[in-house]
């Protein structure tokens, strides 16, 4: 028997910071993002042995341990370690035997939401595997806890929640952990149009957002007007982005994207660098209307919006860069599990 699982990674198109503790629990926060097809991958393998085996494909790497309670969360595989604990724990299991396969398609720290989604991946597998009693909220709310409360990862939560779910979505967070997801109901013709007009972009250098999400926090903590004010505006920003998706209204998606390229670098230091702005301004000159860093910022992806047939003009500017420009569709399902 094999367990499979895949959860699609997402671009957040607006809002983005608005999810994070401790302006979510103050003030409430509101993020649009949709799913995309790039996927965190995992599969179970029950070994009947009493070792447990974790295999990251796209690292590489292989660790192994013996079938035990609780696992050390110390190391690179630290993360699927406490998840692990995290089932056994809740679920008041035994030990469990297995070898757990994981594969990412897009690098670590890339801002598409990798480690979050690949903790909602994984506690599907075992949701399939043990025939656990998880809903979406369910999960989703349990991966996030695994990842910000257990290894005390900075972070917020739209991305258990977009992983889960799947699909476009206006996400409400407020204080308490309580979330709010709003599917989307957006044409098909909309959707394809998205996806032909939104350029996705990977600017090879990976990024630690941590300490950009700590300056963040700190941030409002400290009541530093200029950036609460900014994160009040990103929140404005995904209210006009979810109208502008529902309507049709696609001429204003790159002046909504502009819009929050503004606000998004005054949230905190870090999160914009001289080799986004020269993006940025490269592209808007090729004919892009708008663009936005994808995650945290620092690093990773950035996208731009590009009306018409503007895009390979586009692409065409960014080729002296040395990135490289990364093929997707949105997509429509979230979380799948099944057993071979």
């Amino acid at each position: 028997m094999v367990v499979r699982s895949k959860a699609p990674l997402r671009i957040g198109l607006a809002g983005g910071g608005t999810d994070v503790s401790p302006f979510s629990d103050l003030y409430g926060g509101a993020i649009l993002n949709g799913t995309i097809s790039l996927y965190a991958h995992a599969s179970i393998i029950p070994r009947e042995d009493g070792r447990i085996l974790f295999t990251l494909n796209d690292r590489c790497e292989q660790y192994e341990f013996p079938a035990v309670p609780r696992l050390g969360t110390d190391g690179r595989c630290g993360l699927l370690a406490a998840i692990y604990n995290a089932v056994v724990a809740q679920y008041a299991l035994s030990p469990l035997s297995f070898e757990l396969i994981t594969h990412v398609d897009a690098p670590p720290g890339s801002g598409l939401g990798t480690s979050s989604t690949l903790v909602v991946a994984v506690l599907g597998a075992f949701a399939e595997w043990l025939k656990l009693p998880l809903g979406e909220y369910d999960l989703a709310n349990l991966a996030y806890r695994i990842e910000r409360i257990d290894m005390e990862m900075a972070g917020g939560k739209q991305d258990q929640y977009a992983a889960t779910f799947g699909g476009f979505n206006f996400m409400e967070f407020y204080e308490h952990e309580k979330v709010i997801i709003n599917p989307l109901r957006i044409r098909s013709a909309v959707i394809s149009e998205l996806s032909n007009n939104i350029l996705l972009y990977y600017t090879q250098i990976s990024r630690e957002s941590a300490s950009i999400i700590r300056a963040q926090q700190q941030n409002v903590r400290g009541k530093n007007e200029r950036s609460v004010q900014a994160m009040h505006q990103l929140k404005e920003q995904a209210v006009r982005m979810k109208e502008a998706l529902l309507r049709g209204q696609l001429d204003q998606i790159g002046e909504i994207l502009n819009l929050g390229w503004t606000y998004k670098k005054q949230m905190a230091e870090g999160i914009s660098t001289r080799l986004f702005e020269d993006l940025y301004e490269a592209a808007l000159q090729a004919g892009a209307t708008g663009g936005k860093i994808s995650g945290a910022g620092g690093g990773g992806y950035i996208f731009f919006y590009c009306p018409g047939t503007t895009r390979y003009a586009v692409i065409h500017a960014l080729e002296k860069f040395q990135g490289n420009v990364q093929p997707f569709e949105f997509t429509k399902n979230g979380l799948q599990t099944w057993t071979v």
